[in-house]
């Protein structure tokens, strides 16, 4: 399954959908539903999902988190085997995911590290380069687990990986937890270089402010290695099903 989390993305979405790989990935065995799991987008972005062949999910409310984990659950129910994620605002290449999926293993995660000569130069701002980097030596030394890049939003899972996430992240501090879960469950993960280029439309994501949360997330993981979701035995995800 294609996971993509939307919020006014329908100027990049379009494009992406037209450049999946769907061919290869059926030569390879792969079915490569495309779900979409959007935010309330003012725009068309859930009728361009729609016109396209796609699932399109709508969220309760906001969030990238909440629509990682409304995705999983979705991926989960329908026992999908194989689940890869990324942005819809043409950041990443959608063709990546073949060099990606030849590295999934048994319960392994695969992470597209952008964080490379690939890296378009109008893609990154310094500072946000530099607190990519920051961020990712951090959640290193918290938790041990090899990453390259920990706020890559290019992430592949597969399904014995993938029910093993004990997630409650509302916004983008979902990657860290992602990382965080993956190195408190004894989840390996394999980096891969992927290719990245500058977004179309607005960004969503703060320098500052979206930084500090990624930050905490990770420190909170690292005190704490249940979700509090866990805790109150509410169960995995936030949104799975009793069936």
């Amino acid at each position: 399954m294609i996971l993509l989390p939307v919020l006014n993305e329908a100027e990049g979405l379009r494009a992406v959908l037209e450049t999946i790989p769907h061919a290869s990935l059926e030569e390879e065995g792969w079915q490569s539903d495309v779900v979409i799991v959007d935010g309330k987008s003012t725009d068309s972005s859930q009728q361009v999902g729609a016109e396209g062949g796609c699932v399109v999910l709508v969220q309760p409310s906001k969030g990238k988190g909440e629509a990682v984990r409304l995705g999983f659950t979705y991926a989960l129910q329908h026992h999908y085997d194989a689940v890869i994620m990324f942005d819809a605002d043409q950041t990443y290449n959608p063709v990546d995911m073949l060099r990606m999926l030849t590295k999934l293993e048994s319960g392994m995660v695969v992470v597209g590290n952008r964080l490379n000569r690939q890296l378009a130069s109008d893609a990154m701002s310094p500072v946000n380069w530099i607190g990519n980097h920051l961020l990712t030596w951090s959640a290193v030394i918290l938790h041990g687990l090899e990453i390259h890049d920990v706020c890559s939003g290019y992430w592949l899972f597969d399904r014995d990986a993938l029910v093993q996430m004990n997630l409650n992240s509302m916004d983008f501090e979902i990657e860290a937890e992602m990382y965080a879960q993956c190195a408190i469950t004894g989840i390996p993960i394999t980096n891969v270089a992927v290719s990245y280029s500058a977004r179309v439309g607005e960004a969503k994501l703060g320098s500052l402010r979206d930084g500090s949360s990624i930050l905490r997330k990770l420190l909170v993981r690292k005190l704490f290695p249940l979700p509090v979701e866990e805790e109150l035995g509410q169960g995995k995800l936030a949104f799975e099903s009793n069936d």
